[in-house]
């Protein structure tokens, strides 16, 4: 599935002053490249309220702030597509266009400066329409040469490969809940559920990494993080490369997960869809350059 519509690569140097905040430096680039906005909150300072704005511990509750907001997918999908969806199919929407950013919470200050912060849920609220999120930042992961593992909250680990098992225990530690909330309007469960957020963590960094000119090693840093067998995530990161038509290739992959956007448009499947043939995934891939 595409990003969601919306209305900071370099490593940490061990010469380098810490940020006022471990991990704000990432957001700026993320919100320069891509438009998403995070907001840290101060100590004390109470999380953002208001029309839009909804805690992703609201949507795990899976109560009537998940009505609210499964009620505007449902009206985009309608004008959207001049159709109305079935009701596991706007909740699938909708978990997709929540999991998709908050992944890069985690995985874009990993990705760029090799500091992996920690959100329970009670920690996030989403404003999806103004493409903002606001965040309680505390605890994070981070290596033992980093600046900032002299600050409070830091958790220094090892190596590298411990900082990724940080990346996976985070992003779980944040989806778990909310795949709770999600997963009985889905009709899907368990492995279903983490294939999906499988999904979200490598497109939406495969994506930003493009913006930011990172691409190729984010390709190489993915099929680290999810190697296969790290579970609860279902299956790997699954690039592999494809021939184009002017002899270069093209980067593809499988997903592990439907997002049913065939019941939309059954024509015109998303190019990562396992039912797409990879004839078809070149055409997709290579049409905005040729059109």
């Amino acid at each position: 599935m595409s990003a969601p519509a919306l209305t900071a690569g370099v490593q940490a140097r061990p010469d380098a002053l810490p940020a006022p905040s471990p991990v704000m430096a990432a957001y700026t680039r993320l919100a320069e490249a891509f438009g998403l906005s995070v907001t840290e909150l101060g100590p004390g300072e109470a999380a953002p309220r208001g029309i839009g704005w909804v805690g992703a511990a609201r949507l795990a509750a899976g109560g009537p702030e998940l009505d609210t907001f499964l009620a505007w997918d449902e009206a985009q999908i309608t004008q959207d597509y001049g159709q109305q969806a079935r009701p596991d199919v706007v909740a699938s929407f909708g978990l997709h266009r929540y999991a998709w950013p908050a992944c890069l919470l985690i995985t874009v200050p990993w990705f760029l400066e090799r500091r992996v912060p920690r959100f329970p849920v009670e920690h996030v609220t989403f404003q999806r329409t103004l493409g903002r999120m606001a965040v309680r930042t505390g605890e994070f992961a981070c290596l033992p040469d980093d600046p900032a593992a002299i600050l409070p909250g830091a958790r220094v680990v090892p190596d590298e490969e411990a900082l990724r098992a940080e990346v996976r225990a985070a992003v779980a530690e944040h989806l778990e809940p909310v795949l709770g909330g999600f997963g009985p309007r889905m009709r899907r469960r368990g492995r279903a559920l983490w294939g999906m957020a499988t999904d979200e963590i490598v497109e939406s960094l495969w994506y930003v990494a493009g913006l930011l000119g990172e691409e190729e090693r984010a390709l190489r840093e993915l099929e680290l993080l999810l190697p296969g067998a790290t579970r609860p995530y279902v299956g790997s990161a699954a690039f592999r490369e494809l021939a184009g038509p002017d002899g270069g290739t093209l980067t593809t992959r499988d997903r592990a997960s439907c997002c049913l956007f065939y019941t939309l448009r059954p024509d015109d499947a998303c190019p990562t869809c396992p039912r797409v043939c990879d004839a078809e995934r070149v055409a997709k891939s290579t049409a905005g350059a040729t059109g």
